[in-house]
């Protein structure tokens, strides 16, 4: 399903800045409308298929809402708030789960040694179990995001990682990161351990907090990730000297105000709105849907294709967030589901043209 391209238009922020749209940005705001109903369809145990959009039929696309999706969910369920609470031991396990970003090898692990504890960590007995899965042909990491081996001697990336999580906790890193003052604070801390780059280190940042350790807003500080740069050049044809980051809190802020002109009805994650961090991943999930739908428009890295496929999965999603986003997810099921969206809708259309006409 290719959309027919249409003309650029000229987005006037404050204090005299431009954004120079292309249409993909008005495909940004329906792909999350789209991805998002999906989600709520899922979530409501709704049979498939859950859109009639073709692209989204085809592909598989991550969640509008970062902590949403299936990882992510694992992460903070059974992972941060299962276990010992303290600084030292969260930090422990988000670190131990997030370098592989794949449940299948923390199972193995739990399976192995009990829920993992830094106390009883060992390099070397968890690297003979990962050596041993490797063995039988199964997958250590995600193919989620490239994940750089450090170097620390080990003759797999895996052995190095364990390594590296062995210094970063005899280096004090947890204590250093509880005691941050900024989530970029956190950032930076983390981005001074080798291997860690900008992108996985503000990807790790937003994972601690969702922890107790700390609580930032997902509003303070945001990094755009290799996907994220690449929607954002085909959304934008000039960004007026504006950095990545810079557009994307440009863009969440103007979330009510776009959603409102193109008539669209975006159900909020059970009234959490979209934060920076969402409005990143957007851009990385637009860049793989205009490869499709704007084929035309090309982003720095040159890809053309969606390598996932999507395969529908009948099974019910708990849904399980932060305690302290104080957030209610309801789950409507049958012939309340629609009833319960139109009204929903309803409600969110008329919030919104009220905030655009505050806005004058």
């Amino acid at each position: 399903m290719k959309i027919a391209p249409s003309a650029d238009r000229t987005i006037q922020l404050p204090g005299g800045r431009k954004l120079i749209a292309t249409p993909v940005l008005d495909t940004y705001w329906k792909f999350a409308c789209k991805r998002q109903d999906v989600f709520m369809r899922r979530v409501s145990n709704e049979p498939p298929p859950w859109t009639d959009d073709e692209i989204l039929l085809a592909h598989r696309f991550t969640n509008v809402y970062r902590a949403s999706d299936r990882v992510s969910q694992y992460l903070i369920r059974r992972v941060i708030y299962n276990g010992d609470q303290s600084a030292e031991e969260v930090f422990f396990r988000v670190l131990l789960f997030k370098l592989f970003n794949r449940v299948e090898p923390w199972e193995l692990l739990t399976d192995a040694f009990g829920l993992p504890e830094w106390r009883t960590f060992s390099p070397a007995r968890y690297e003979a179990v990962l050596d041993a899965a490797m063995v039988r042909g199964e997958k250590i990491y995600s193919a989620a995001y490239i994940m750089p081996s450090p170097k620390f001697g080990a003759q797999r990336k895996h052995g190095n990682h364990l390594r590296l999580i062995d210094y970063m906790m005899r280096d004090g890193a947890a204590q250093k990161i509880a005691r941050a003052s900024s989530l970029e604070s956190v950032f930076r801390t983390l981005r001074d351990y080798p291997s860690l780059g900008d992108f996985l280190a503000f990807q790790l940042a937003i994972d601690l907090n969702y922890s107790e350790m700390l609580d930032f807003s997902e509003m303070d500080f945001v990094v755009a990730g290799p996907g994220a740069r690449d929607g954002i050049k085909k959304c934008f044809r000039d960004c007026d000297g504006l950095s990545e980051a810079d557009v994307i809190r440009a863009v969440t802020d103007m979330t009510d105000h776009e959603f409102h002109r193109l008539d669209l009805c975006f159900q909020s994650l059970w009234g959490r709105q979209l934060h920076l961090i969402d409005c990143q991943n957007l851009f990385c999930e637009v860049d793989k849907y205009a490869r499709v739908a704007h084929p035309n428009e090309q982003g720095a890295s040159g890809r053309t294709r969606i390598k996932q496929r999507f395969v529908a999965a009948s099974q019910t999603l708990p849904q399980w967030y932060p305690p302290k986003w104080k957030l209610k997810p309801s789950v409507v099921t049958g012939p309340d589901f629609a009833q319960k969206m139109r009204v929903r809708g309803k409600r969110v259309k008329s919030q919104q043209v009220q905030l655009f006409n505050n806005l004058g």
